[in-house]
């Protein structure tokens, strides 16, 4: 904090918004307190423990400073603060561009329960976050162009690199969002870059020093964790992937670690257009729980019914370590982990059980020099390994259990190139 910095107190249970809500006993009532105010470097936002904020939500426009980072928050005793959405807290979302398959949705409403909007240097931390729609007259669960909804949205757009996102012990389930769109503000967290109005004055929309951590995610669609989707994405052709592509149009530093997402209706946690991104010691379990005809019904010409746990999407050098991926549901993907069109892909000290599709895709032609060492696969289901179609794969020092009948190439997920080096390959007893 500064010594201009302010805290902000707000408390459904004791509040008034026509306080001023510098104290607790002189608390605001309502986040629409805090979305009529202009934050500034080092100001702090806490929610009363115990605290519900039904129909509410928070938009952020402000930045803090490196030094200085504006911190949303809780405060008191007792149970996070809980800010339930409801359908709540729309805005509009426009890449400006069509994505990298002209069958993405790139454009629409979406609903956020909290939404950084051009921001920087900012925390979020110890709430509890949901957005249902059961109440919205006329939509279905499974509609195909029902809104996007997000616990936790992060925009990046007419202010050039956004710094310092941290996003922390966060309880977000129940985000009742569109599982057709993958690449909308769509699921529990889920960080975009969208094109700036004017790219020339204001630079490149992109993320440099993103921390996700802590977070528990679960019941949620589409995605569980997202981040760095771009509109920029046109800038990453082909195979190989220079450095000095991220540096000028992707995202830095990106962290995400210690989440544990259960029961997404699609894919798990994913970085994208990240230069070096860490992904350790997260857990996702039951994923891809809606890729499936009962939910997954009325997709239009939206080409999306794939879905995998812990995977990257054009990034180079991403590490993925210590993370455990179960019981992720089969679709035409459905395994674990997916070194998916990036350059360099690491897997290592990884743990996969009972995965419906698997342990281990590597994804087509643009999946290269990827190294999967030192992982344990227990009982992955369908076939362990997918080598769809991609040039090359280190595959070393793992150990892999695998049950009476389970090929280790799945069926039709094979044609690509891989060198089985030091494995271990148990079977494992009926």
């Amino acid at each position: 904090m500064t010594s201009l910095s302010k805290t902000y107190y707000v408390s459904s249970k004791t509040g008034n918004d026509s306080n001023d809500g510098l104290t607790g006993e002189s608390a605001f009532a309502s986040l629409f307190a805090i979305n009529q105010r202009s934050l500034q470097p080092g100001d702090h936002v806490l929610l009363e423990r115990g605290s519900v904020f039904y129909g509410q939500y928070l938009q952020v426009t402000d930045s803090g400073r490196e030094d200085a980072p504006i911190v949303i928050g809780a405060y008191g005793e007792g149970a996070a603060p809980r800010i339930e959405a409801c359908g709540q807290g729309i805005w509009y979302q426009n890449y400006g561009a069509p994505l990298d398959s002209p069958t993405h949705v790139y454009r629409g409403y979406v609903s956020s329960a909290v939404l950084l909007y051009d921001a920087e240097y900012i925390i979020v931390e110890d709430l509890e976050i949901t957005n249902e729609a059961d109440k919205i007259i006329g939509e279905y669960y499974s509609l195909g162009d029902k809104m996007n909804r997000t616990g936790v949205a992060v925009v990046a757009k007419d202010k050039g690199v956004r710094h310092g996102i941290t996003l922390r012990n966060l309880l977000i389930h129940d985000v009742n969002g569109n599982v057709y769109d993958k690449h909308m503000n769509n699921g529990g967290i889920y960080m975009t870059a969208l094109r700036p109005e004017n790219e020339e004055l204001t630079g490149v929309a992109r993320y440099k020093d993103v921390t996700v951590e802590g977070c528990f995610v679960y019941q949620v669609s589409r995605w569980g964790i997202a981040v760095g989707y771009t509109y920029a994405h046109d800038k990453f052709q082909g195979a190989e992937l220079d450095e000095e592509i991220f540096l000028k149009y992707g995202h830095e530093n990106m962290l995400i670690r210690d989440n544990y997402v259960k029961a997404a209706g699609g894919d798990g946690i994913t970085s994208m257009y990240a230069l070096r991104p860490l992904i350790e010691h997260n857990m996702a379990d039951s994923i891809a729980c809606e890729i499936n005809d009962r939910i997954y019904s009325e997709p239009g010409n939206r080409l999306g019914k794939v879905a995998a746990a812990i995977w990257p999407w054009k990034c180079k050098d991403a590490l993925f370590r210590y993370n455990e991926g179960t019981d992720t549901r089969l679709n035409q993907d459905g395994m674990a982990y997916d070194a998916d069109s990036g350059d360099g892909t690491i897997y290592e000290y990884n743990y996969s059980r009972q995965n419906e599709g698997g342990c281990v895709m590597f994804c087509l032609q643009e999946a290269i020099h990827n190294t999967f060492r030192n992982n344990v696969s227990f009982d992955d289901l369908g076939g362990t390994i997918s080598p769809a179609e991609n040039p090359d794969a280190l595959i070393k020092d793992n150990t892999f259990y695998v049950r009476k009948g389970v090929p280790f190439v799945r069926k039709n997920m094979d044609g690509g190139n891989y060198i089985l080096e030091k494995n271990q390959i148990v079977d494992l007893e009926n």
